[in-house]
């Protein structure tokens, strides 16, 4: 008997993908469909990082191909593969950095480090080259976080070698200083060294650098905005009202500058007791949900405050990191899938295509 590639194509295109609630084929992520006897071959290319979900990806479509008459074997390959996609008009990309995320706050201590450098190891736990960028010139904690010590070198005396922790990429003003000096600069001195920083460091093909920034809407948060290729930010709050307003302030200052919000994280959604269990909104509810509703943009998850998350950053093994298979690890996975297929949703960037034209006199 032989297959009816209409009943194959029709199958494909019922197949909806569970993360993004759309189908596969409409996102044209089916590639190779070829039909040997009884055995159907296709290759399912994701847009975005889902390592961990390769297998049941996997037994998802070739479910549906074994329904179609005919079929006796079903070989999937899952794949993925992350693009560059489009940034602020004027503003070029970084070479060998596709994608640039600013996790941003409007104000100081609601986690936001935290919840940058656990975004990072999520998406590179499901299998995305990725590097993470302290921003903050005043404050650095990457070094810390991620349990690093050591200079980045440089061989030619104009460029750095990215430190690596936990399997990704990362530098930070926090390498090249001595750990209690405090950095008495004004704001162009501190901009200055943020760009040396980002452009003068030898990232090597990232899917994703993740940058942390600094808290508030200053003159870094200007600079990175204005003259740095960011993808998409994502805005990190908590419930109370008071950072709720200046986490407004952050998101608008990023609309002002053609910078698309990738979503909402919401940090110490609820306190969770470490003798009992008991959980409690002991910094509101539902804040981050109002914000989200408000701006239009999605609420991408909510962390709540538990001393895990504390302890295991401060020993240099954050969550996702330290606990891989616990339940707040697999909550940062969850919003790092949903702020990567944000951004394979975005247009691609074609400027690497194009030819450099240079005119000649002849």
């Amino acid at each position: 008997m032989s297959i009816d590639r209409a009943l194959v194509d029709a199958a494909l295109a019922a197949v909806t993908d569970p993360n993004t609630g759309r189908p596969f084929a409409a996102a044209k992520n089916f590639r190779n469909v070829t039909i040997e006897g009884s055995t159907v071959s296709v290759d399912l290319v994701l847009g975005y990082p889902a390592k961990r979900q390769f297998e049941a990806l996997n037994a998802l479509v070739s479910e549906a191909l074994r329904a179609v008459p005919g079929v006796a074997e079903a070989r999937v390959t899952v794949s993925q593969q992350i693009a560059a996609h489009t940034v602020q008009r004027g503003v070029k990309l970084l070479p060998n950095v596709k994608n640039i995320v600013a996790v941003a706050s409007g104000k100081g201590g609601v986690g936001k480090s935290t919840t940058a450098v656990n975004l990072a190891l999520a998406l590179a736990s499901e299998g995305a080259s990725v590097g993470i960028l302290d921003a903050d010139i005043y404050g650095p904690s990457l070094p810390m976080m991620l349990g690093i010590d050591g200079r980045p070198e440089s061989p030619d005396g104009k460029s750095m070698i990215p430190l690596v922790g936990h399997g990704m990429q990362a530098n930070s003003i926090g390498f090249l200083i001595e750990q209690d000096n405090p950095m008495v600069w004004r704001g162009p001195m501190a901009t200055s060294a943020l760009e040396q920083l980002l452009r003068q460091t030898n990232w090597q093909d990232l899917d994703y650098l993740i940058v942390d920034m600094p808290p508030g809407t200053g003159d870094i948060q200007l600079t990175l905005s204005q003259r740095v290729p960011v993808t998409g930010a994502v805005i990190v709050t908590t419930p109370q009202d008071i950072a709720l307003l200046d986490a407004k302030k952050g998101l608008k200052m990023f609309e002002k500058v053609g910078i698309p919000i990738l979503g909402i994280v919401e940090n110490m959604s609820t306190h969770i007791c470490s003798n009992c269990g008991h959980e409690e909104h002991v910094f509101g509810a539902g804040g981050g949900d109002r914000m989200a509703r408000e701006y239009g943009v999605e609420l991408l998850g909510s962390l709540p405050l538990d001393i895990a998350i504390r302890e295991q950053t401060d020993s240099g093994r954050p969550t996702v990191a330290a606990d891989p298979d616990g339940r707040i690890a697999e909550v940062y996975r969850a919003i790092a899938r949903k702020v990567a297929i944000h951004i394979a949703e975005r247009a691609r960037d074609m400027t690497s295509k194009f030819p450099n034209i240079v005119i000649q006199n002849t």
